[in-house]
């Protein structure tokens, strides 16, 4: 134990000393992946350490749940709200901006500017990593006791880790296969434990069933404490329902967002480029471009109440599962020792400020789900406003599972916060980023041509802090924008434009670039001026 100790702190302040003290850090990490000793792997069969499962969804708006407000009022979840009613749920969680960088920072609990290796390789979606360089914290959950497993899609890298980091896996590799990546819904080639083969049928059942196999047992050692990944590909477009809920929904009144059509004259001028409506020659509001690589196909032209419809009768087969493999802890006496999260690798935009796509920093575009319940251990039917950011969830599986964090991680753990989640806390500066297709070093220089841009947004950073959300998008001469999401929910009054709140601009503006640097993010010294600090620069005497 005392080695063990030394090995994570000698760790954690090489993370936190510049330059090339962070690839020093690899070399110590490996050796600490290495060296976790016999002992600790033998522990999870001899006590009693909760296993925990993580649920994930993909493109979800809370929107699309019945027990967010925001919802539309004919949505029906009723196996995701009962979850929300048995435990907690959370009105703002920051975990990525698309589904590489929300997954890449679930498995290093880091920001993507501080995840080294990882880049895009190849036909899209393509990617690759060096695990020594970027180790991914199951590995060492192995390593003391737990028996690690992870069914669905998977979207960090052509290695998925098998047998390094999963003992059991049963995963859509997308970037192994650009030609597969595409396939949503059915005829996935999946890879089994390493071995791969096609499998038909409708993608969300299938990972239901497999993950219910696993729970009641199948490919488990029932004398360790497991923890389970199930990451589900639905709402992703082509948000394709089964064909058991085809029109369920036909009749559902869909009212449009308040800006879904321009101008927005408080916005950045890139959103000009995301704008993806358009009302047709007879007055409705249909669907225009977008520059999603896959999941947009054919719709063009639908109608937006068409297309909110379809994508809300997408998630009942997901509710439906959700349901199903909580009746799987439920029937094998597992329920009680089992942390659940539910949540999504990010939001998605649902027509607000023009976008159908995700991305960008607004809470339609970025903010995910989250509900997290432990039966008899944790508070039922709570809301907590408190914002909670990818390495909040990682450091927290560490806290409940004993086992010291192997690196420094950009989160905190959250279990005096589970325990009394209504309770008044210190504002906390909680940063999150979008950095394109780039990771780690890769993230500097900042570009200032076409290759800054992805998906026609371009890298951006932004925080929260108390009510306020600050955002800072890298383009020199861009305005900043402060929205109070108290007051203004919806994100369509920038205070940042009005004078009196230049002292709240210039607070929250420091504030992120100390934020960037405590977390060492390469740029963090060449941020490009916006056009409020060119204006105050050109007003100097």
């Amino acid at each position: 134990m005392v080695a063990t100790f030394m090995r994570r702190h000698r760790a954690v302040a090489l993370w936190q000393c510049p330059g090339g003290a962070i690839l020093a850090l690899v070399a110590i990490g490996a050796a600490w992946l290495m060296a976790a000793g016999d002992a600790d792997a033998a522990q999870g069969a001899r006590d009693g350490r909760p296993n925990i499962l993580l649920i994930f969804a993909d493109d979800q708006s809370p929107r699309t749940l019945g027990c967010y407000p925001q919802s539309w009022s004919w949505v029906r979840t009723p196996q995701i709200d009962r979850l929300a009613r048995e435990g907690i749920r959370f009105s703002h969680c920051y975990l990525g901006s698309w589904c590489m960088p929300s997954r890449a920072s679930i498995l290093t609990g880091r920001y993507p500017h501080a995840i080294e290796s990882m880049r895009m390789m190849g036909e899209y979606p393509g990617s690759t990593y060096d695990p020594e360089k970027c180790p991914f914290w199951p590995r060492v959950f192995r390593q003391h006791g737990y028996q690690t497993a992870q069914i669905g899609k998977w979207h960090t890298g052509t290695d998925a880790g098998f047998g390094r980091d999963w003992d059991y896996q049963i995963v859509w590799n997308r970037p192994k296969h650009p030609e597969n990546a595409g396939a949503y819904y059915t005829e996935q080639i999946v890879e089994w434990n390493g071995q791969e083969r096609t499998v038909s049928g409708y993608s969300t059942d299938n990972y239901t069933q497999w993950a219910c196999d696993y729970i009641r047992g199948q490919g488990r050692d029932p004398n360790k404490p497991w923890f389970l990944w199930l990451c589900y590909g639905a709402i992703h477009g082509p948000s394709t329902p089964a064909p058991r809920h085809k029109g369920q929904y036909a009749a559902a009144p869909v009212e449009p967002p308040v800006d879904i059509l321009p101008p927005r004259p408080e916005k950045p001028a890139y959103l000009e480029r995301t704008q993806a409506w358009r009302r047709s020659p007879d007055g409705e509001i249909v669907a225009g471009r977008t520059l999603a690589r896959f999941g947009d196909e054919n719709r063009q032209g639908m109608s937006y109440a068409a297309w909110v419809r379809m994508v809300n009768e997408c998630n009942l087969a997901l509710d439906e599962g959700v349901g199903r493999v909580m009746e799987a802890l439920r029937d094998s006496g597992q329920l009680e020792n089992t942390l659940v999260v539910y949540t999504a690798d990010q939001g998605f935009g649902m027509g607000e400020h023009g976008f159908r796509h995700k991305l960008a920093p607004y809470e339609a575009t970025y903010n995910s789900p989250l509900i997290i319940a432990w039966a008899g251990r944790l508070p039922q039917g709570r809301v907590c406003t408190q914002p909670v950011c990818a390495g909040d969830l990682v450091a927290t599986f560490f806290a409940v599972a004993g086992i010291p964090l192997p690196w420094e991680m950009h989160g905190r753990d959250l279990s005096s916060l589970l325990a009394d989640p209504q309770r008044p806390q210190e504002a906390r500066v909680l940063l999150f980023e979008d950095m394109g297709q780039a990771y780690g070093s890769d993230t500097y220089p900042i570009p200032t041509d076409e290759t800054l841009y992805h998906g026609d947004v371009p890298r951006w950073v932004a925080i929260r802090y108390g009510k306020y959300k600050y955002i800072r998008t890298l383009v020199a001469g861009e305005m900043e924008e402060i929205y109070d999401l108290e007051a203004d929910p919806e994100e369509l009054v920038n205070l940042a434009l009005r004078p009196e709140h230049q002292g709240l601009l210039a607070d929250l503006r420091a504030k992120t670039v100390a934020e960037l640097k405590r977390t060492q993010a390469p740029f963090a010294d060449s941020l490009p001026p916006t056009r409020q600090m060119q204006a105050a620069a050109a007003s100097r005497p």
